[in-house]
């Protein structure tokens, strides 16, 4: 099974607790230019009413609790992640459950909007998810979901293929893992919102991780390893790809200064009749 999709990995591995995400976390705040307030930019993707009902998918140690108090203090907020040992820190433990984004335990059309942010990609099945979150909407409701794309950080993708081809014996073809976030990117995210809501729209924020040091890209690099060491090809072990990455690290910063990871994330809204599309749809009705 991929160790991306599988929740055993994710629960009780990846995303036993919150440490590996706030360790990238952490290095994006740190290392990305230009600098952006990636959680409030995507809030500011849509205009809000102000008393909003909101349901926070994979919600984990409540980042976008806090970032939706700010921008949208009269909203009401739940939320809920596969892991309760992501759930140990979030702001909101009265408001926050542990359940499978495949089977959600709330009524019909109870939320005003749903956020998915960076979590649509691990799940085996995204379509039953998305009938799940178009049940739990209101008529009007929107769902927002944040990804990244297909083509994020490759240079990050460069430094293991190099890795593992130094590491294939001769004679053998080089296997390279698939990118984790294939799943469910802005450009597959587009076509699966595509089937299940009326309208999409994807909204885009190219960005770079810009490195001066070997630490913050070994750390960031390792901080996945649950997820990525599975997909390496039999017999290639995880310590002896670290260790030719870290030596190519080096020589990058020796020779050039820096090293600069190319970012491309952003965030798909979906609708049947509210937020962008309601008015089209108003006058569609009207004219009818």
């Amino acid at each position: 099974m991929d160790p991306t999709t599988d929740s055993h990995v994710l629960r009780h591995e990846a995303y036993a607790t919150d440490e590996h995400l706030s360790i990238r976390n952490q290095i994006h705040e740190q290392y990305s230019i230009p600098v952006v307030d990636f959680r409030q930019w995507v809030l500011e993707r849509i205009q809000w009413r102000g008393d909003e009902i909101v349901l926070d998918m994979g919600c984990g140690p409540g980042l976008y609790a806090n970032t939706l108090a700010k921008v949208v203090p009269g909203a009401t907020y739940y939320g809920f992640d596969l892991s309760d040992g992501m759930l140990a820190k979030h702001p909101r433990p009265n408001q926050i459950i542990q359940a499978d984004a495949q089977v959600l335990p709330y009524a019909d059309q109870t939320f005003d909007v749903v956020m998915a942010h960076h979590m649509l990609y691990h799940l085996p099945d995204i379509e039953r998810a998305l009938q799940e979150i178009r049940r739990v909407l209101k008529p009007e409701g929107i769902l927002m979901a944040a990804t990244n794309s297909s083509e994020n950080m490759p240079q990050f993708r460069d430094l293991f293929k190099r890795a593992i081809m130094v590491l294939t014996p001769p004679g053998k073809q080089a296997v390279v893992p698939k990118p984790a976030s294939l799943g469910f990117s802005l450009e597959s995210g587009t076509r699966y919102l595509g089937r299940n809501f009326f309208a999409v729209v994807r909204y885009d924020l190219p960005s770079a991780l810009v490195f001066d040091q070997a630490e913050p890209v070994l750390a960031y690099l390792e901080s996945g390893r649950s997820l990525n060491e599975p997909q390496l090809p039999s017999g290639i072990t995880w310590d002896a790809v670290m260790m030719i990455v870290r030596e190519q690290v080096r020589n990058q910063l020796n020779y050039v200064g820096e090293l600069v990871v190319n970012k491309l994330t952003g965030v798909l809204v979906a609708s049947d009749r509210g937020g962008f599309i309601r008015e089209y749809v108003n006058h569609q009705d009207e004219t009818g």
